[in-house]
């Protein structure tokens, strides 16, 4: 009897630290990314992605040779092809905050002509977001030397594709 509360204190700090960690990490877990797109898709009917740790550990890689310059260049996907969304910003951005930046491209496309309104590439983001068959997704966030944020999500496989529609 005399070890119960103690298990009970353990058991109660532990939850406690992971409360404070899901804070700290603000909406920049596995989960939150693919939350968020797994909701778009969601909305046009497309399967859910799934977190590949291969295609995260390739969107870390990029993210961390970007961290010196916070710079938003394309790392082209690598040997394996990858799609891939960029974020930035001056200060902090969360991963959730990104990719519903990406999804609100969403009124810049045209769906009966497959096209983007306004800029040429405005509603890139949001269709390969939801690409009919990109399936696994790997995101990764650092931050800069700058103080800025450096955010990447990569899809397997890719989309974008012209004259194919996303949906």
């Amino acid at each position: 009897m005399a070890g119960i509360p103690k298990i009970s204190i353990l058991i109660t700090s532990m939850l406690g630290f992971l409360v404070l960690l899901q804070t700290c990490h603000g909406q920049d877990t596995q989960q939150d990314y693919l939350s968020a797109h797994n909701k778009a898709r969601d909305a046009v009917n497309v399967g859910q992605l799934v977190w590949d740790d291969s295609v995260a550990a390739y969107a870390l890689d990029y993210a961390n040779q970007r961290k010196g310059d916070c710079s938003m260049v394309h790392s082209g996907g690598g040997p394996n092809g990858y799609g891939e969304n960029l974020a930035g910003s001056s200060g902090d951005l969360s991963g959730t905050e990104a990719v519903n930046m990406w999804v609100r491209e969403q009124a810049n496309y045209n769906y009966d002509s497959n096209t983007c309104s306004g800029e040429q590439y405005s509603c890139l983001h949001y269709t390969q977001v939801v690409w009919r068959n990109s399936a696994r997704l790997g995101c990764a966030k650092v931050q800069c030397d700058n103080g800025g944020t450096f955010i990447t999500c990569n899809y397997d496989p890719p989309g974008n594709f012209i004259n194919q529609r996303p949906y």
